[in-house]
């Protein structure tokens, strides 16, 4: 824990929802499995490739395949995670002090396998200890150390501020109740947080009808980075720590349970809810 010194805590969207790949991310055999969106371009990697192929066409009812292209980011491996973020997603965490030390809690929308209970829930972290800038055209020379596949952020061209942000990440293996963000009956967007984190203060959530005593937050619809300094509280630190500890021993837990880690096993037979 960085105590005395500058930190920021982004909670970032990523994976599957209503707008970017169509439907909720499953979890299966108690996994929460996070789907890459679909890329037409700039990437190298299918759904196949990365034993997601069955599943995708599953959740999808075919419409994407294990053949389709996908954008797999963030990107994790061997404890690590390397995470590309470009254009006003980027400016905003440029703008917001985003940097080496801060970490990404990524977040998702989820359901069961059926389409059932539809949440948003933390389902991996990065701690930055690295930050590059990629730039327009960074080519291979730009790849990672550790990683096995190509990152979609060093394919082809981007945006001039194309940024890279690589470290310690882990993804959850159990869908445990702790790391779920949405108040489970309710709309998808309410989410239950820490009392600290109105008294921080949330980046895009300013408005005060958007929070509801100390535990409510009633989040924006889109958006993808979303920005706490909690370089001055304690209480946010802890907070983040036990957040972390929980993702790892979640990791462990499913390393030594052999839990669901080849998604290209055939699904159940029930169609996901469309």
């Amino acid at each position: 824990m960085r105590v005395g010194l500058a930190m920021k805590l982004v909670f970032s969207r990523k994976g599957f929802d209503s707008a970017s790949g169509g439907f909720p991310s499953p979890i299966v055999e108690g996994v929460p499995v996070s789907l890459p969106i679909p890329a037409k371009r700039r990437s190298h990697t299918t759904y196949a490739d990365l034993g997601l192929g069955t599943l995708v066409e599953h959740v999808t009812g075919r419409r994407l395949t294990g053949a389709n292209l996908c954008h797999c980011d963030p990107m994790f491996e061997n404890g690590r995670c390397a995470f590309g973020q470009i254009a006003a997603a980027q400016s905003h965490l440029a703008n917001n002090g985003v940097s080496v030390g801060d970490v990404f809690l990524f977040f998702g929308l989820f359901s069961e396998l059926d389409g059932s209970d539809r949440h948003h829930r933390i389902f991996g972290f990065l701690r930055v200890e690295e930050r590059f800038l990629l730039g327009v055209d960074p080519g291979p020379a730009a790849q990672p150390s550790g990683f096995a596949i190509r990152h979609p952020h060093t394919i082809g061209r981007w945006p001039r501020n194309n940024c890279l942000y690589v470290g310690r990440g882990l993804k959850a293996a159990t869908a445990t109740d702790d790391l779920r963000l949405s108040r489970p009956g309710g709309p998808v967007s309410r989410w239950r947080v820490p009392g600290w984190l109105r008294r921080v203060g949330l980046t895009y959530h300013g408005r005060s009808d958007r929070w509801q005593g100390g535990d409510s937050l009633r989040t924006v619809g889109r958006g993808q980075e979303f920005v706490a300094d909690i370089s001055r509280h304690d209480e946010a630190r802890t907070w983040l720590e036990d957040v972390i500890d929980l993702i790892g021993q979640s990791a462990a837990l499913g390393r030594r349970a052999g839990v669901f880690r080849q998604p290209d096993s055939k699904p159940g037979s029930n169609a996901a809810s469309r």
